[in-house]
Parts: structure tokens; C-alpha cells; sequence
């Protein structure tokens, strides 16, 4: 199994992040960071082969963080995964040995893309050899492994739809326990009342939540969303 440190400074983005992974054959989570000082600590206690890393991170950047990782001798990968699109930021991030970078917001199937190339990596240079020379052939190999194809859209998401919002969404509405309305979801996702009705009317006609109507004193219903165990 390949062990992955999630380092995010949201909550709820971290545990999205390690959801994606534990889908991911031949990953497991061993440990959330939300700060730098919490992500060297992690490598530090239990060394793992792969970091998630976010760059926004509430005591220094995530680029720091390498940067850290590297001056204490610590040899986990990292796969950049942020909002940080500036050039600078992704230039910076192939010099400190970045092997991929994934730009927010991004779908499941484009960060698979980048795990399973991960483990191709792996793979190859473990078939070429460990530490011994290696030809150009085999150099070609390593190197060759990391490439992606073209990653398709997520599938079953209606145009202008993310999945991570919507696991996001499906994530309150499951942790909550009791029916929601649109306006609670924006309240706990932080999103805007019509983005959050837009996504439950989405999740709802696919059949993974459930309507409800609470009727009050205006006389006009209340629409409530229930998460529908799959």
C-alpha cells in the first residue's frame, strides 16, 4: 500500500481529498495536516511515500513545506494539490521536486489520473532496478511513467457542476444526520444560497437525497433534503 499524507487547511476539503484516495486501489490515508507545522510534523512521526499537499496553509506555504521536508531529510513525494495557479507558484513547485500539480477545483477522476500514475512510477523504478545505473532506456521509463493522458470530465455532473461541491454537499447532508435546508447547506459549505439550491436540486433528482417539505407560518413550504444512504 502506498501511504498518503492529505494536507489541507479546510477540514472538509482534507477529508474529501483522503475520500478520493481510499477509492484509489493500492492507497490508503495515514494521517490529515491542516498547517505546515502540523504536515512536518506528521512526516516526522510516521514517514509516508506520498504528500497531498495545498499551498494556502495558515503558518507558511506549502512550497515552505517542501522546502522544509527537503532540509530535514525527509523523502516523501509530493503532488501539489491548490488554488495557486500563478506561474511562479508552479515553477517553484517543479524546482522543489513537485511530481505533479493538481489546480482547484478538480474532479475525482483528474486526481486518480495523477495517483495512478504515482504508482506506474513506483513500479518502474522498481523493475529497472532500485540503486544501481540506469541505461537511457530505463531513465526514459521512470521519467515516461508520470505522464497523463488527457483526463475526461466527471461524469453524470450537469454543465457548471463540481465534484467537489458536490461531495462536499453530500458530506453535511450525511454528517447532519436530519433533514437540511438549502439555506443550512450554504451556512455549513459556505457557498451562496442559490449555488446550494442548484447542487440539491441536482442531488436530489438523481436519487441521492431525499425531499421533504416543512410547512411554517407564511404558508409557503420550506424544502428540507435528506441524505439517501446509497
Amino acid at each position: 500500500m502506498i501511504d498518503v499524507l492529505v494536507v489541507d487547511d479546510d477540514f472538509r476539503v482534507a477529508e474529501i481529498n483522503a475520500r478520493y484516495v481510499a477509492k484509489v486501489p493500492g492507497f490508503r490515508v495515514s494521517a490529515h495536516a491542516h498547517s505546515g507545522a502540523q504536515a512536518l510534523a506528521a512526516v516526522a512521526r510516521c514517514p509516508v511515500d506520498l504528500v497531498l499537499l495545498d499551498h494556502y496553509l495558515p503558518d507558511r506555504t506549502g512550497l515552505e513545506v517542501v522546502h522544509s521536508m527537503r532540509e530535514r531529510g525527509h523523502g516523501s513525494d509530493v503532488i501539489m494539490i491548490t488554488a495557486a495557479s500563478d506561474v511562479a507558484t508552479v515553477r517553484a513547485a517543479m524546482r522543489l521536486g513537485a511530481l505533479h500539480y493538481l489546480v482547484k477545483p478538480f474532479t475525482f477522476t483528474a486526481l486518480r489520473a495523477r495517483l495512478e500514475s504515482y504508482a506506474a512510477l513506483r513500479r518502474t523504478v522498481e523493475r529497472v532496478g532500485g540503486h544501481g545505473p540506469a541505461g537511457q532506456e530505463q531513465v526514459d521509463r521512470i521519467f515516461g511513467a508520470l505522464r497523463t493522458g488527457p483526463v475526461p470530465s466527471a461524469q453524470g455532473l450537469p454543465s457548471g457542476h463540481s465534484e467537489p461541491t458536490t461531495d462536499l454537499i453530500c458530506t453535511v447532508l450525511h454528517r447532519a444526520g436530519h433533514p437540511l435546508s438549502a439555506h443550512e447547506v450554504a451556512a455549513e459549505t459556505g457557498l451562496s444560497r442559490s449555488t446550494a439550491q442548484r447542487y440539491l436540486r441536482h442531488l436530489e433528482q438523481a436519487g441521492r437525497l431525499s425531499l421533504s417539505l416543512k410547512y411554517g407560518d407564511t404558508g409557503r413550504p420550506e424544502h428540507r433534503y435528506t441524505w439517501v444512504a446509497p
